[in-house]
């Protein structure tokens, strides 16, 4: 009855023309190339500062690092619409694509693998202070029988920690 027309939201990907000619499949895939190249840089960038333990330096690739991130992905769903076509019209430029795509995905592990790292160094070093902090909060006391006295729960005080760099 009442029926408004949908909006279609900024970070939809944009309706792909009927007829794609081999141009526009070559200008997608120069795009994506472009893209990868871009999005390597930065991811490059922030796994050079976490190796350095510049965080707050790496943070600030944050924004960077999700708009390309965010533009690789609507070109690489918009090159798999087309992918038949790529592959009929050009099929030398799918391959260098594959190619390109790969070292992109080894860097990106690498990246990941820092990350992890990062993390599970800082998560080993907050749970060694927690331990520290609550071995000091627990009395020295014995029971009538010799055996230590188990730590109340009023003595279990747990550690803030400040997120913020």
């Amino acid at each position: 009855m009442n029926q408004r027309p949908q909006q279609r939201s900024a970070s939809a990907p944009a309706a792909r023309p009927a007829h794609t000619t081999p141009p526009d499949v070559a200008r997608l895939a120069n795009e994506l190339t472009e893209v990868m190249s871009a999005l390597l840089a930065v991811v490059e960038e922030e796994t050079e500062f976490v190796r350095a333990g510049k965080i707050r330096e790496a943070i600030q690739l944050e924004t960077e690092k999700s708009e390309l991130s965010r533009r690789y992905m609507l070109a690489v769903e918009h090159l798999k619409s087309m992918q038949k076509m790529l592959t009929q019209t050009d099929p030398e430029l799918l391959a260098t694509l594959r190619r390109h795509h790969d070292t992109f995905r080894a860097m990106l592990q690498v990246n990941l693998t820092v990350l992890a790292t990062a993390h599970a160094v800082s998560e080993g070093i907050v749970r060694g202070v927690n331990a520290e902090v609550q071995r000091r909060n627990i009395p020295n006391t014995y029971t009538a029988n010799g055996q230590r006295a188990a730590p109340g729960p009023r003595n279990m005080r747990p550690i803030a920690v400040s997120r913020s760099l």
